[in-house]
């Protein structure tokens, strides 16, 4: 009898997941209708936006502009600090006055941590730079967003220095 509950509770179990809604993706890059990116200043989420749907840029042309300056990030983190977001307002008039150019948000992390961890680090802090962006009212269709992990560093040295230069994000200008 005790084996007949356990087989009919897993039974449930598989039944309600098989249930489950399963979410969409839609044309624009937003989950099944949650229209993140709308243009009624919603705001975005990275945990809203799939890696998969970024285009491929690891060999298209970049261009760092004067205008568009980089930002630092504490160890581990992805969190944009004030000093950052004056620094991205900044780069976001230079854009607005831009409208005609395509943007790439590079992040990028210090050697610590494991090749992927880095790589979903860097992701995610170029992800959040689009977020503040958009928030800001840069379209989302003009930002793609790509992670380098530790791949190009800044600085090669290992100390907390170069470090501390090496989890950032650039704003590069896409090149046609």
């Amino acid at each position: 009898m005790k084996n007949l509950s356990v087989i009919m509770l897993l039974a449930l179990c598989l039944c309600i997941g098989a249930c489950a809604k399963k979410q969409t993706t839609n044309p624009d890059g937003t989950l099944g209708g949650d229209d993140a990116f709308s243009s009624q200043g919603e705001p975005i989420s990275i945990d809203d936006i799939r890696f998969t749907d970024e285009p491929s840029l690891r060999n298209s042309a970049t261009d760092k502009r004067a205008g568009l300056a980089t930002i630092y990030f504490d160890y581990d983190s992805n969190s944009i600090t004030e000093e950052a977001k004056e620094i991205l307002k900044e780069n976001a008039k230079y854009l607005k006055n831009n409208a005609n150019l395509k943007l790439v948000v590079e992040g990028h992390c210090d050697e610590r941590g494991t090749s992927e961890y880095n790589l979903s680090l860097g992701q995610r802090r170029a992800l959040k730079v689009k977020e503040y962006y958009v928030q800001l009212g840069i379209l989302p269709s003009r930002i793609a967003t790509i992670s380098y992990g530790e791949e190009k560093p800044e600085d090669k040295r290992s100390n907390e220095s170069a470090w501390a230069k090496n989890r950032r994000a650039e704003t590069k200008v896409i090149v046609k």
